[in-house]
């Protein structure tokens, strides 16, 4: 099997390795190296993650399926993580959801024509102190507003 992750991917493996008891405790920190690298995690990707940690594809899919911060799909260049937990919800994030999926286009779980948004929605962003909370790709936005959200938005290129 042709090697899919570069070079860069296999330096920071053996960066990390030592760090680490076994090199099956490596399967996050590889899965994040991956997606950074790649966008998402396609098939191919995790079943190299496999071979590279010495665990089946499927052991490295069940991980990925787990946690909602691995994409299982391709996303757009920025994807919006809008928080639906109570917290949340009790302070204006379904009018967000709303919002954008007017904005956009789009429904939750999908990816504008243009491949420049994802719309998804989180179950808890661990912010309910700020809520409404928001990630737009790695950063947390809190206290939103519709118009809060659309100058954020209207900002991006």
């Amino acid at each position: 099997m042709a090697k899919l992750l570069s070079e860069n991917f296999y330096k920071e493996m053996g960066k990390l390795e030592p760090r680490y008891p076994s090199k099956v405790a490596l399967l996050l920190p590889a899965l994040h190296e991956a997606q950074k690298e790649t966008g998402w995690l396609p098939p191919e990707i995790m079943e190299e993650i496999g071979t590279y940690i010495g665990i089946h594809p499927a052991q490295v899919r069940e991980v990925a399926s787990f946690y909602t911060m691995y994409n299982l799909k391709p996303v757009g260049k920025y994807h919006l993580k809008i928080c639906t937990n109570v917290a949340c919800c009790l302070r204006g994030s379904e009018e967000l959801v709303d919002h954008c999926k007017k904005k956009f286009g789009i429904e939750l779980g999908e990816t504008t024509p243009d491949k420049k948004f994802t719309l998804m929605e989180e179950e808890c962003l661990g912010a309910c102190g700020t809520a409404p909370a928001m990630m737009l790709n790695d950063d947390y936005h809190e206290n939103l507003t519709v118009q809060g959200l659309d100058k954020i938005l209207d900002g991006l290129k």
